[in-house]
C-alpha cells in the first residue's frame, strides 16, 4: 500500500481540483511548537524488529519502512525533484504508533539531496497512509513528521488531520517548522499542495507569494486550512487510503542584521560650502559689481574649463592681480554660480528678491535666464540643464518670449522647442499680444530660424 502511495506521487497530473481554503501562503500567529515525538525504538538492524508501541490519541511519526519502500521513494525523488532539491520524506503511519527508526543507509537515502547544488529551492515529501484511522483525531491532535535537512538548517513538518484550532475542524492543516535557532530572521517563500498538483510546485509562482519570516527555534508558517477532509476522501488524491502532502520552499537571503558600522551620507558639499564662506586658503579675489568675492583657484578650475584656462592656462595673464574684474553680470548671479561650483546643488534665490517674486514670478524668470547665461558662460553644463528644467515650468504668456530669446541665444534646444509647443497652440490673440513684446522683436532681429520653425509649427496645426 505504501509502494502505490509512492508511486502515485509519480504519476501525472489528474484532472481534479483540490479546493484549498486559504491563500497561498497564509500567516497564522505564531504558535508555540508542539512537543516532539517521545524517543523511537532503537534501530532495526540485522536483529529481529521490536514490536510496534500500542497505538496513542496523537501518532508521532519518523520515517523508516522496509527496503523495498526505501528504493521506491529513492527512485520516485529522482523522477520529481524538477528544479527543486530533495530535502527527504517522512511516513505518516495511520497505524497510531511510530514506525522503526530506520537504518544508518536508509537515513543517508532519505535525508540528503539529490540536488543539491540547484541552490536554496526545496521540496520534502509528507507521505500519509491509512488516513482512514487517523482522519478522527481530535481537533489539535498533532502529527510530526521527520526532522530534515535544507539550506543548512534543520526543519520538521507539523500535521493535523483535524485541523490545529476550532477555527479549522474539519480541514487538515501542515505547517513547516524551523526545527533550530537562527542568527537572524530567514525569509522564505513556501508552498503546500499535493503531489500531482504540478502547477502549483514551480519555482517562479512560489517565488511570487510573499515571504514569511523564520525567527528561531519553533517559528511555524503553513495552511491552517490545507484542505477539507471530505473534498480528499473524495478526490483522486487519496489512492489505497494513502496520499502525499508536497511542501515546497525557497530560502531567500536572510534578513539582514543592524549594520554594527553605519557610513554617513556625503556631505562634501557642506564642507566645500563652509570653505567657500569662511574664504580659509582663498587665493583669488573676484570683482563683481560693487562687491567682491574671495574663492579657490583649485576648486574653480576643477569645475570650470573656462577658470581652469583663465586661473592656470594661457589666459591666466592678468589674473594675479588683486582683484580679477567679471564684467556684465550681477553680484547675485556670481554669487549663485559660485555657490553651484562648490556645492554641485541648484541655488536658490536671495530673501529680497524672493520677495518680490511672491508678488509675481516674472523676477524669477529674469534671475534664471541671467543665471543660465552665467552658467553657459562658464561652461557649466549641469547647472545650464537645470537653469533650463526650472525655466519650463514658468512658461506663459507673459514670459514665453523672453524664455524663447535666451533659449534661442544660447543653443538650448529642448528649452526652445518647448516654447515654440506653447506658442503653436495660442489663439491669433494671444500670439499678437506675444510677438508686441520687445523680447520678440529681439528674436526677429537677431535669429530668424525661430520664426521659420515657429511658421512650420503654425502650419502643422492648419
Amino acid at each position: 500500500r505504501l509502494a502505490a502511495a509512492a508511486l502515485s506521487a509519480a504519476s501525472p497530473p489528474t484532472t481534479s481540483q483540490s479546493r484549498l481554503a486559504a491563500d497561498h501562503c497564509p500567516a497564522p500567529p505564531r504558535r508555540r511548537p508542539l512537543p516532539a515525538p517521545a524517543e523511537t525504538p532503537p534501530p532495526c538492524g540485522r536483529s529481529p524488529k521490536p514490536p510496534l508501541p500500542p497505538p496513542s490519541p496523537v501518532a508521532g511519526s519518523t520515517l523508516g519502512q522496509r527496503p523495498l519502500l526505501l528504493h521506491i521513494v529513492k527512485a520516485l525523488a529522482h523522477k520529481i525533484a524538477g528544479t527543486m532539491s530533495f530535502a527527504g520524506v517522512s511516513v505518516v503511519a495511520g497505524g497510531g504508533g511510530r514506525l522503526p527508526r530506520p537504518s544508518a543507509e536508509s537515513d543517508t537515502i532519505y535525508s540528503g539531496s539529490s540536488a543539491a547544488s540547484r541552490g536554496s529551492s526545496y521540496y520534502h515529501l509528507l507521505v500519509v497512509e491509512g488516513y482512514s484511522r487517523i482522519k478522527d483525531l481530535p481537533n489539535g491532535g498533532t502529527i510530526m513528521g521527520r526532522t530534515f535537512k535544507a539550506g543548512g538548517y534543520r526543519w520538521v513538518l507539523r500535521f493535523h488531520p483535524n485541523g490545529y484550532s476550532p477555527e479549522d475542524v474539519g480541514f487538515i492543516s501542515v505547517y513547516l517548522v524551523l526545527d533550530q535557532d537562527v542568527a537572524r530572521p530567514l525569509k522564505v517563500h513556501l508552498q503546500f499542495s499535493l503531489v500531482d498538483e504540478v502547477s502549483k510546485q514551480d519555482q517562479a509562482f512560489i517565488r511570487a507569494i510573499k515571504a514569511c519570516d523564520f525567527s528561531g527555534s519553533g517559528s511555524t508558517w503553513g495552511r491552517s486550512c490545507f484542505i477539507k477532509g471530505e473534498d480528499l476522501e473524495n478526490s483522486e488524491h487519496l489512492k489505497d487510503d494513502c496520499f502525499t502532502i508536497r511542501c515546497d520552499f525557497i530560502i531567500a537571503q536572510a534578513a539582514a542584521a543592524a549594520p554594527l558600522v553605519k557610513v554617513p551620507s556625503s556631505n562634501i558639499s557642506e564642507h566645500l560650502s563652509h570653505l567657500l564662506m569662511t574664504k580659509v586658503g582663498a587665493d583669488v579675489t573676484f570683482e563683481v559689481g560693487h562687491e567682491t568675492f574671495a574663492a579657490h583657484r583649485c576648486v574653480l578650475a576643477s569645475r570650470s574649463a573656462v577658470f581652469m584656462a583663465q586661473l592656470f592656462g594661457p589666459m591666466k595673464e592678468g589674473t594675479t592681480a588683486a582683484a580679477i574684474r567679471i564684467q556684465d553680470m550681477e553680484p547675485d548671479i556670481f554669487k549663485a554660480l559660485l555657490g553651484f561650483i562648490y556645492t554641485d546643488l541648484m541655488p536658490e534665490m536671495e530673501a529680497e528678491r524672493e520677495a518680490e517674486v511672491e508678488e509675481g514670478g516674472a523676477e524669477e524668470v529674469t534671475w534664471l535666464r541671467h543665471l543660465l547665461a552665467a552658467a553657459d558662460r562658464f561652461d557649466l553644463q549641469r547647472l545650464k540643464s537645470m537653469c533650463e528644467e526650472r525655466l519650463l515650468e514658468h512658461i506663459d504668456l507673459s514670459s514665453v518670449s523672453a524664455i524663447l530669446a535666451v533659449a534661442a541665444q544660447l543653443q538650448c534646444c529642448g528649452l526652445k522647442e518647448a516654447c515654440l509647443e506653447f506658442l503653436k497652440v495660442q489663439s491669433a490673440a494671444d500670439l499678437g499680444q506675444v510677438m508686441a513684446t520687445s523680447d520678440w522683436e529681439h528674436i526677429g532681429a537677431t535669429d530668424h530660424s525661430v520664426l521659420n520653425q515657429l511658421i512650420a509649427k503654425l502650419a502643422s496645426k492648419v
